[in-house]
């Protein structure tokens, strides 16, 4: 289903060029630019989307140029799911605001500079590598799951309380390293790659490129973490839908229930919004028929994807019951004990991404400096994601919104320069203030100036 041939040139070609990186002797850092344009090139929807950004995406420099101004226009035009949903003066439909700009210092600071430098070669093979890591260390908490159940090595309950932690934590750690290398290493070294990035999450879902397109998507329509959709159709909105139907008190009636829509596949990597996703993605054509691009490219990748995902789960299926001396037919329950166990995980991590991150409350929380104030909450959620660069990403999601390219996540940030270095950044960072327009303060700016100011008394 996938080519064995890596996306980036072998040693050969690699050699050829005079300036390469420090694996030069696999890759060199010229072919793999090259590699980059013609995989935009390839999936010109994704150049298109990332353009109107709100940093222009990280690899601008890679982006195929338009062929001619009248084609860009029409592109843009009829393509309403790769442009900014806006009114003649550029301003949102909804709430009337210019597109703001990212508040880029200049000149950059010494002390800022590595926040806003372009991933390295290294670092996004070094991702990659963690990332398939991550694929096999899940399956083999299947294998170490029916080897406990086939050989009685452990009472029932306890294996699957024991493996079922394993399982969760693992789904935790794939969205997190999915929504870092969404941000700054889209392409995968090998093609095999893009198939195994969240096969357990659901029993089919989104392939790995239309997953791009949809987080960024995300990014396009919602600048401000409080006005979701505010520059077009947001495919998160459903998210939020429990938490905000109504701001009366009777409103928190709905929120635990939230956890439980992530469970049943409503968020990113799950099947329902996959439907969701199909539904609105290709735009069709200006004639109102189906776009070329369907065919060609996205509905094949959507089948060789899910044929995949399939193939794992029949895997996990005859596991569960050839393996353990049962009938083919009764291998439904342990493949539903295994998702169940990866869904756990994947609906907390998703909760916390979507819901929390973009939720009034926590933001309010935010700026009444609850590092301070609740300091055991912070070490606790700290280990409960997988350490503090993690958690990083709840503490500054905003600045994530700011630059999801330049600056990508803050947790992907924290893999090579610490938590702590990219914590103080993201303090000075947000008291220099996120976007640049002429516009009223939003309700998540004022929360923004509250916090800075709490923060930056505490280091000075």
């Amino acid at each position: 289903m996938a080519s064995a041939q890596p996306l980036l040139p072998g040693p050969g070609a690699a050699q050829k060029e005079a300036k390469h990186t420090k694996f030069s002797i696999f890759y060199g850092a010229n072919e793999y630019l090259e590699t980059l344009s013609k995989k935009y090139e390839e999936y010109d929807e994704l150049a298109e989307l990332l353009k109107v950004s709100p940093d222009g995406g990280a690899d601008a420099d890679a982006f195929p140029a338009a062929k001619d101004d009248q084609k860009e226009g029409e592109s843009k035009k009829s393509a309403k799911m790769l442009s900014l949903d806006v009114d003649d003066d550029k301003r949102s439909k909804r709430t009337k605001r210019s597109v703001p700009t990212p508040n880029v210092p200049e000149p950059m600071p010494s002390n800022l500079a590595f926040m806003f430098a372009k991933i390295t070669l290294e670092q996004k093979l070094y991702m990659w590598n963690i990332y398939t890591l991550i694929f096999v260390a899940e399956a083999l908490s299947i294998v170490a799951y029916w080897a406990l159940l086939k050989f009685d090595l452990l009472p029932f309950w306890v294996a699957t309380i024991v493996m079922g932690t394993i399982m969760a934590a693992l789904g935790i750690q794939n969205v997190y390293i999915l929504h870092d290398v969404i941000h700054g290493a889209t392409f995968p070294p090998y093609e095999w790659q893009a198939y195994i990035t969240h096969p357990f999450a659901d029993f089919f879902s989104l392939p790995w490129m239309e997953m791009i397109m949809e987080h960024n998507r995300h990014h396009n329509s919602t600048f401000d973490l409080l006005n979701h959709g505010e520059f077009g159709w947001d495919p998160a909105n459903w998210l939020y839908v429990l938490q905000e139907w109504t701001p009366a008190w009777y409103g928190w009636l709905t929120v635990p229930l939230v956890p439980l829509w992530h469970f049943i596949g409503a968020s990113d990597t799950g099947s329902l919004f996959a439907i969701l996703w199909w539904m609105n993605f290709p735009d069709a054509c200006p004639s109102g028929k189906c776009d070329k691009a369907f065919w060609t490219k996205w509905l094949p990748a959507r089948v060789k994807h899910n044929l995949f995902v399939l193939s794992c789960w029949a895997c996990v299926w005859l596991l569960g019951s050839v393996g353990l001396g049962l009938p083919l037919s009764e291998g439904w329950k342990f493949t539903l004990i295994v998702s169940a166990m990866f869904r756990t995980g994947f609906s907390l991590a998703w909760t916390f991404f979507t819901n929390i991150n973009h939720s009034h409350w926590w933001n309010e929380f935010l700026a009444s400096d609850p590092e301070r104030t609740w300091p055991f909450l912070h070490r606790f959620m700290a280990f409960c994601l997988g350490g503090s660069h993690r958690w990083n990403e709840m503490l500054f999601h905003d600045i994530h919104h700011m630059c999801p390219g330049r600056i990508g996540a803050m947790s992907q940030r924290g893999r090579f320069h610490g938590w702590q270095k990219v914590h103080d950044a993201c303090v000075e960072i947000l008291a220099n203030g996120l976007w640049k327009h002429d516009d009223p303060e939003t309700q998540m700016e004022q929360h923004q100036k509250r916090r800075s100011l709490v923060l930056k008394s505490r280091t000075e």
